[in-house]
């Protein structure tokens, strides 16, 4: 069960993975190759060099697949450990769209399945990328699938186009979640399709200018033009794919909560030591009471948004599946870590809307988090609907 203090490992573990990131991981923040469009594949490569080296691969992954084994608690502490830097996801390969695929791979995918794509994607050796929503069409509601698949002998026949497609340039894969057109006697329904990206019928068709900039490749819009997937590339079953979204999308929206709230960390502690040295009117602001209070609420918030998550992966280690209480959890994180991070560019002044400190960029992830893995009003909604069927 959950407890509110980190035991022994954990605190080493927590201690280990803050010094390898501010030691080795921020000095690259300012590396050319670290672009507006998220790092590049020769960054992340390197990167992922570095924590190799210091044993801090592939956190949330099992031992025997070569990851760490963490549970969900010690991830929690660990992937705040590493979301100091932005990069810091990137080096240990635990960043999305990865973190939440290997996890969906670990659980559904066939032994075959695992060898192919799996165990190389584990070790660093591939990227993946999750090819879900669609303009205009699933998105907040996967229901609303527009990109279709029909059968075609042996084989499924992919047609649509995703977009927001977080790392398409340069993955290894992709898991496509279609509506695949029920034919002759064959089941039909929401899908999950496995494709090497390289595949012919796979258009990358324009690169997405967003708000955030810590992804690998940036987010893409891709066409799927008669893209041909054999039936062994079934992700689970045919019209079982909602089921497996699930899977994938309560444990994937509380990492996000851990390494976003490692960024609201390190601006607050940036936020804190300009006001402990920056003087206006006689005294270090953080003396005047309207800073010191935005460091206080700063302090509060993180502290809550920590615990709530904490208590959320504690109910994923006891085998709860963890949907309404990671709705829950993601919604009230999300707000939270924005007005942090809020707070600290207000607190900077003229200093937090430049680059010269990562809050700005901080402040741009944690605005855009808001809206991945489902926008706060849509949660909150789902929310209202549970407990007004309970008893």
């Amino acid at each position: 069960m959950i407890a509110f203090e980190m035991t022994p490992e954990q605190a080493a573990l927590k201690e280990r993975i803050e010094s390898f990131v501010m030691e080795k991981v921020v000095p690259f923040e300012k590396d050319p190759r670290s672009t507006a469009h998220g790092p590049t594949d020769e960054l992340r490569v390197e990167l992922n060099q570095l924590a190799r080296q210091a044993g801090l691969m592939t956190p949330q992954a099992a031992k025997e697949l070569g990851g760490m084994g963490l549970d969900h608690v010690s991830m929690a502490i660990a992937f705040e450990a590493c979301g100091l830097s932005p990069l810091g996801p990137i080096a240990m390969h635990c960043a999305a769209p990865d973190e939440g695929n290997m996890n969906l791979l670990d659980k559904v995918a066939t032994q075959a399945q695992k060898d192919r794509w799996l165990k190389p994607f584990v070790a660093g050796e591939i990227r993946s990328c999750f090819s879900m929503t669609e303009p205009g069409g699933a998105g907040a509601d996967p229901s609303e699938l527009k990109t279709k698949a029909c059968y075609d002998g042996d084989d499924f026949v992919v047609n649509g186009v995703k977009w927001l497609i977080t790392g398409a340039k340069g993955a290894g894969f992709t898991i496509i979640f279609c509506d695949v057109e029920a034919s002759g006697g064959k089941p039909g329904g929401p899908t999950m399709l496995i494709s090497d990206m390289d595949a012919p019928g796979i258009i990358l068709s324009r690169e997405l200018d967003t708000l955030d900039s810590s992804f690998t490749s940036g987010h893409w819009e891709v066409t799927f033009d008669n893209l041909r997937i054999p039936a062994e590339n079934v992700l689970g079953e045919v019209g079982e794919g909602f089921r497996y979204v699930q899977v994938r999308l309560a444990p994937a929206r509380l990492t996000h909560c851990m390494r976003w709230l490692g960024g609201a960390v390190r601006a607050h502690k940036i936020a804190l030591d300009y006001a402990r040295n920056r003087e206006a009117f006689g005294m270090p602001i953080g003396r005047h009471g309207e800073i010191g209070a935005m460091l206080a609420e700063n302090e509060m918030e993180l502290q809550q948004c920590r615990l709530m998550t904490w208590w959320a992966c504690d109910l994923l280690d006891q085998g709860n599946h963890g949907r309404h209480e990671s709705s829950m959890v993601k919604t009230s994180v999300s707000e939270a870590l924005f007005r942090i991070a809020d707070r600290c560019v207000q607190i900077l002044g003229g200093m937090g809307v430049t680059q010269d400190t990562i809050v700005e960029q901080v402040f741009r992830e944690t605005r855009a988090f808001r809206i991945y893995d489902g926008p706060s009003e849509v949660h909150k909604w789902a929310i209202s609907r549970r407990i007004m069927k309970s008893n």
